[in-house]
């Protein structure tokens, strides 16, 4: 199997994630988009696996694998749900882990006729994003009735401007127009956008000194701006979820429910200290469908969509989740960041290349914004913008290994003209 097979056939799958997993997802309505997306990436990598004679693995990404399957264990052996429900919190946990290692691991590389089709894709439904924002001065509901939230609308204008800078050179002119795509997210009036919108533009001013980068006064003091900034432009919804002010919110909005996760998530990881309650049992997904039994020992199952027969809101933020890790899951949760940031650094001093150190720092800093209050991270906006930091990675890897043979080669070139010591 040749890694231009492995390239084309990655790539189909890319755009039919990215069109149809990301894009479209809430207009389809098909939850399991992301799901079915997740299953093609596994299938192929499994495939791709199995006609190779020796292909070493990502060690970080086998002790990602360990780690989860001693969680998988422990929660049979604690008994922290049925079993369909582990099994299902455990696929669902483990989903943005592995749509980041089996990218990287495939190690895709797009072709430029490749990254202009997904510039052309990008474009196209750019202008229709536009469109429905301008509509929406008119139509307030639009982007609901049409991409069913606004989060979905504001995750669509990242993902297609970070991917259209990817498919560029990083020159000015992208750096431009990347920040002029991303400004459509603002139709969003999202709080959480802003702050990612404030980062990404300090981003683009400040990368070019990166390499540079001292702890100084002027250092610390722009650093504490840009935090400042992205605190005060989010302000009022911090405010809101966790109630900062001491005002009673209506109970229907789920922002009550939202506190209560995070104030019985404290509980959870002193009552079942170090590995948390497992998996299915708190803040999750399929701690819902699968009513866990934790709601009612913590007395919150009579919460406003946190009961068996409404459990909306069950999942409606990803931080207290941890709680079913325990403090050695968070961790290795913080231990998973620290890697990416560490090794896109390392990659970078190497390669003076500053496009992949922002588009990585950009989607760091939205799944841990978005994980205050969504559970992005493990939904399908999650899986594709962990599958396009593994095409980043990918792409940073091969660059260094043909820049490292072709010094190689120059080297040797070098050795063989300059004259021998002797003559």
């Amino acid at each position: 199997m040749t890694q231009e097979f492995i390239n084309n056939t990655y790539y189909k799958l890319f755009v039919f994630s990215f069109v149809f997993g990301l894009l479209l997802y809430g207009t389809i309505g098909f939850d399991g988009m992301d799901e079915l997306c997740a299953l093609g990436l596994v299938a192929f990598f499994c495939y791709t696996i199995s006609q190779m004679n020796d292909w070493p693995m990502n060690k970080a990404f086998l002790t990602t694998l360990g780690v989860f399957l001693f969680y998988f264990s422990y929660s049979f052996y604690i008994g922290s749900n049925v079993k369909k429900a582990i099994l299902s919190d455990f696929i669902i946990q483990l989903k943005p882990y592995v749509a980041f290692f089996l990218v990287y691991q495939l190690r895709p590389v797009f072709s430029k006729n490749q990254k202009a089709i997904l510039r052309i894709i990008c474009v196209v439904f750019l202008l229709i994003m536009v469109l429905l924002g301008l509509l929406s001065f008119a139509k307030e509901r639009i982007i609901f009735d049409t991409m069913y939230h606004v989060s979905y609308y504001y995750a669509c204008a990242l993902g297609i401007s970070l991917v259209y800078f990817f498919c560029g050179e990083n020159t000015t002119k992208d750096k431009v127009i990347f920040i002029l795509m991303l400004s459509v997210g603002l139709f969003s009036t999202r709080s959480k956008f802003y702050g990612i919108y404030l980062l990404s533009i300090a981003l683009i001013l400040f990368a070019p000194y990166i390499k540079n980068f001292r702890f100084n006064f002027k250092t610390i003091f722009v650093g504490l701006a840009v935090i400042a900034g992205v605190v005060i432009v989010g302000w009022q919804k911090i405010d809101l979820y966790f109630a900062l002010s001491g005002e009673a919110e209506e109970v229907e909005t789920g922002l009550l429910a939202r506190l209560m996760l995070y104030l019985t998530s404290v509980d959870v990881f002193v009552d079942y200290f170090p590995f948390g309650s497992g998996f299915a049992s708190f803040a999750s997904y399929s701690s819902g469908v699968y009513y866990s039994d934790l709601y009612a020992k913590y007395g919150i199952e009579k919460i406003y969509g946190m009961n068996s027969s409404d459990y909306s809101y069950i999942a409606d933020t990803y931080y207290p989740c941890l709680a079913q890790f325990g403090i050695a899951g968070v961790l290795l949760f913080i231990s998973f960041f620290v890697y990416l940031i560490r090794k896109s650094h390392q990659i970078f001093r190497q390669s003076d290349e500053t496009k992949y150190l922002i588009i990585t720092t950009i989607i760091i800093c939205y799944i841990l914004i978005e994980s205050i209050a969504d559970a992005t991270f493990t939904g399908h906006r999650g899986f594709f913008i962990m599958t396009l930091l593994g095409l980043v990675f990918s792409e940073q890897k091969q660059k260094l290994e043909t820049l490292s043979i072709h010094e190689s080669g120059n080297l040797d070139h070098n050795s063989d003209d300059e004259p021998s010591p002797s003559a």
